[in-house]
Protein backbone atom coordinates (compact mmCIF):
# COMPACT_ATOMS: atom_id res chain seq x y z
CA UNK A 1 0.00 0.00 0.00
CA UNK A 2 1.55 3.32 -1.01
CA UNK A 3 1.42 6.34 1.30
CA UNK A 4 -1.30 8.20 -0.64
CA UNK A 5 -3.55 5.17 -0.62
CA UNK A 6 -2.87 4.63 3.08
CA UNK A 7 -3.82 8.21 3.97
CA UNK A 8 -7.00 8.04 1.91
CA UNK A 9 -8.05 4.77 3.54
CA UNK A 10 -7.15 6.14 6.98
CA UNK A 11 -9.45 9.14 6.45
CA UNK A 12 -12.25 6.86 5.25
CA UNK A 13 -12.19 4.58 8.29
CA UNK A 14 -11.31 7.24 10.90
CA UNK A 15 -13.71 10.12 10.46
CA UNK A 16 -13.07 11.34 14.04
CA UNK A 17 -9.31 11.08 14.73
CA UNK A 18 -8.18 11.51 18.32
CA UNK A 19 -6.55 14.86 19.02
CA UNK A 20 -4.07 13.26 21.45
CA UNK A 21 -3.27 10.29 19.22
CA UNK A 22 0.50 10.66 19.56
CA UNK A 23 0.35 10.65 23.37
CA UNK A 24 -2.02 7.67 23.41
CA UNK A 25 0.03 5.64 20.94
CA UNK A 26 3.14 6.04 23.11
CA UNK A 27 1.15 4.78 26.09
CA UNK A 28 1.95 7.94 28.05
CA UNK A 29 -1.76 8.64 28.19
CA UNK A 30 -4.99 6.72 27.81
CA UNK A 31 -8.58 7.79 27.28
CA UNK A 32 -11.92 6.16 27.94
CA UNK A 33 -13.22 7.56 24.65
CA UNK A 34 -10.31 6.37 22.50
CA UNK A 35 -10.72 3.49 20.08
CA UNK A 36 -7.50 1.94 18.76
CA UNK A 37 -7.37 0.28 15.35
CA UNK A 38 -4.79 -1.16 13.00
CA UNK A 39 -4.38 -0.36 9.32
CA UNK A 40 -1.55 -1.64 7.15
CA UNK A 41 0.61 -2.60 10.13
CA UNK A 42 0.15 0.83 11.72
CA UNK A 43 -1.94 1.88 14.67
CA UNK A 44 -4.43 4.71 14.78
CA UNK A 45 -6.75 6.17 17.39
CA UNK A 46 -10.30 7.36 16.85
CA UNK A 47 -12.49 9.29 19.27
CA UNK A 48 -15.92 7.88 20.08
CA UNK A 49 -17.38 11.25 21.14
CA UNK A 50 -17.68 14.23 18.78
CA UNK A 51 -18.31 16.61 21.71
CA UNK A 52 -15.37 15.17 23.63
CA UNK A 53 -13.11 15.52 20.62
CA UNK A 54 -14.11 19.17 20.21
CA UNK A 55 -13.31 19.80 23.87
CA UNK A 56 -9.90 18.13 23.51
CA UNK A 57 -9.22 20.17 20.35
CA UNK A 58 -10.06 23.39 22.20
CA UNK A 59 -7.70 22.43 25.03
CA UNK A 60 -4.89 21.50 22.63
CA UNK A 61 -5.32 24.79 20.73
CA UNK A 62 -5.02 26.84 23.94
CA UNK A 63 -2.13 24.66 25.06
CA UNK A 64 -0.27 25.39 21.80
CA UNK A 65 -0.87 29.12 22.21
CA UNK A 66 0.32 29.18 25.82
CA UNK A 67 3.29 26.83 25.36
CA UNK A 68 4.96 28.52 22.39
CA UNK A 69 7.95 29.66 24.42
CA UNK A 70 8.30 26.33 26.28
CA UNK A 71 8.51 24.35 23.03
CA UNK A 72 10.51 26.94 21.11
CA UNK A 73 7.96 27.90 18.48
CA UNK A 74 7.43 31.54 17.47
CA UNK A 75 4.03 31.10 15.84
CA UNK A 76 1.45 28.35 16.05
CA UNK A 77 0.21 27.22 12.67
CA UNK A 78 0.56 24.15 10.55
CA UNK A 79 2.25 20.93 11.52
CA UNK A 80 4.88 20.82 14.25
CA UNK A 81 7.92 18.59 14.41
CA UNK A 82 7.14 15.20 15.95
CA UNK A 83 9.30 15.75 19.04
CA UNK A 84 7.73 19.13 19.78
CA UNK A 85 4.22 17.73 19.30
CA UNK A 86 5.05 14.88 21.68
CA UNK A 87 6.39 17.31 24.27
CA UNK A 88 3.27 19.45 23.91
CA UNK A 89 0.75 16.60 24.12
CA UNK A 90 2.39 14.40 26.76
CA UNK A 91 3.78 17.24 28.85
CA UNK A 92 0.57 19.25 28.59
CA UNK A 93 -1.63 16.39 29.75
CA UNK A 94 0.74 15.50 32.57
CA UNK A 95 0.88 19.18 33.55
CA UNK A 96 -2.92 19.38 33.58
CA UNK A 97 -3.11 16.25 35.73
CA UNK A 98 -0.62 17.68 38.21
CA UNK A 99 -2.38 21.07 38.29
CA UNK A 100 -5.84 19.56 38.78
CA UNK A 101 -5.19 16.61 41.08
CA UNK A 102 -1.56 16.81 42.23
CA UNK A 103 -0.83 13.41 40.64
CA UNK A 104 2.33 12.95 38.57
CA UNK A 105 3.05 10.37 35.88
CA UNK A 106 1.03 8.85 33.07
CA UNK A 107 -2.53 10.02 32.47
CA UNK A 108 -5.11 7.24 32.88
CA UNK A 109 -8.06 9.02 31.20
CA UNK A 110 -7.74 12.21 29.15
CA UNK A 111 -11.50 12.74 28.96
CA UNK A 112 -11.94 12.24 32.69
CA UNK A 113 -9.04 14.58 33.39
CA UNK A 114 -10.64 17.35 31.32
CA UNK A 115 -13.97 16.71 33.09
CA UNK A 116 -12.20 17.07 36.43
CA UNK A 117 -10.48 20.29 35.34
CA UNK A 118 -13.72 21.79 34.06
CA UNK A 119 -15.56 21.03 37.32
CA UNK A 120 -13.17 23.37 39.10
CA UNK A 121 -12.45 25.97 36.42
CA UNK A 122 -15.73 25.85 34.39
CA UNK A 123 -14.13 26.80 31.04
CA UNK A 124 -11.08 25.51 29.20
CA UNK A 125 -9.69 29.03 28.94
CA UNK A 126 -9.73 29.30 32.75
CA UNK A 127 -7.55 26.22 33.32
CA UNK A 128 -4.27 27.02 35.13
CA UNK A 129 -2.08 27.18 32.02
CA UNK A 130 0.89 28.63 33.94
CA UNK A 131 1.04 25.36 35.92
CA UNK A 132 0.25 23.20 32.89
CA UNK A 133 3.09 24.75 30.88
CA UNK A 134 5.53 23.65 33.59
CA UNK A 135 4.60 20.10 32.64
CA UNK A 136 5.35 20.85 28.99
CA UNK A 137 8.70 22.44 29.81
CA UNK A 138 9.68 19.57 32.10
CA UNK A 139 8.69 16.72 29.77
CA UNK A 140 11.62 14.82 28.30
CA UNK A 141 11.14 12.86 25.10
CA UNK A 142 12.54 9.36 25.03
CA UNK A 143 16.08 9.25 23.71
CA UNK A 144 17.03 6.94 20.90
CA UNK A 145 19.24 4.07 21.92
CA UNK A 146 22.54 3.66 20.19
CA UNK A 147 23.23 0.14 19.07
CA UNK A 148 26.65 -1.22 19.90
CA UNK A 149 28.36 -3.29 17.30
Amino acid sequence: MDETEYRQTYREINDLPCVFQKAILTRTCACSRAHRFCLAEREGVACTSPAGRDRCADFLHLLRENARFAIGVAAVGGAMAHGKEMKLQCGGLRGLQHAVSGVEGNVADVSGLLDQGLKTHREIAQLPFSEIIQGVAGFKNRRRRRHRD
